[in-house]
């Protein structure tokens, strides 16, 4: 009954696409005000001007970390090993979550196009933070082999379009 799976492998996934997390405009990592992030000294990446103030998961995955007082900031895992950080604006942890709504905590299982995180755009700016928002591959991650940003992508709408492609090992 299963001869056609005798001698199959399941295929080794080589190359993650993440889509976009917000609704925005892409812009290169050295356009965001905070040196590190422009410089890439936590990863590489994009950064996104978002035009409406919601993070979904880029891919089905786990929530490795969900900043819990601040909620500014969340890493996703996939089950490749390859992480992705997400941070919605520079410096706005100084907010303490204020403006910020979590929908999801350390440990989830999250799918593709799930809310994460809400933020009021308006509040944060008022406060004078700005809202690029950058998304990254954090540096370290054994099973990431190259990333490869796609700072051309324009204006994207989240999950319709990849911003990231990870090539893994």
């Amino acid at each position: 009954m299963f001869k056609w799976l005798k001698g199959k492998t399941q295929a080794k996934l080589e190359l993650l696409e993440v889509k976009a997390p917000l609704t925005g405009k892409v812009v290169p990592l050295d356009q965001v005000p905070d040196p590190a992030f422009a410089q890439k000294a936590m990863g590489e990446g994009i950064a996104i001007e978002p035009t409406e103030g919601k993070v979904v998961a880029p891919f089905d995955g786990k929530v490795a970390h969900l900043i819990e007082k601040s909620k500014h900031a969340v890493i996703l895992e996939h089950a490749s090993g390859a992480q992705v950080l997400i941070h919605i604006g520079v410096n706005t942890v100084s907010l303490k979550g204020e403006g910020f709504k979590a929908h999801v905590s350390t440990g989830d299982e999250v799918k593709a196009g799930q809310l994460l995180i809400e933020f009021d755009m308006d509040a944060i700016q008022a406060a004078g933070y700005p809202v690029i928002t950058p998304v990254l591959i954090p540096d370290g991650v054994d099973a990431i082999k190259s990333v490869e940003p796609l700072e051309n992508a324009g204006s994207v709408t989240a999950t319709s379009e990849a911003v990231l492609r990870v090539h893994l090992n």
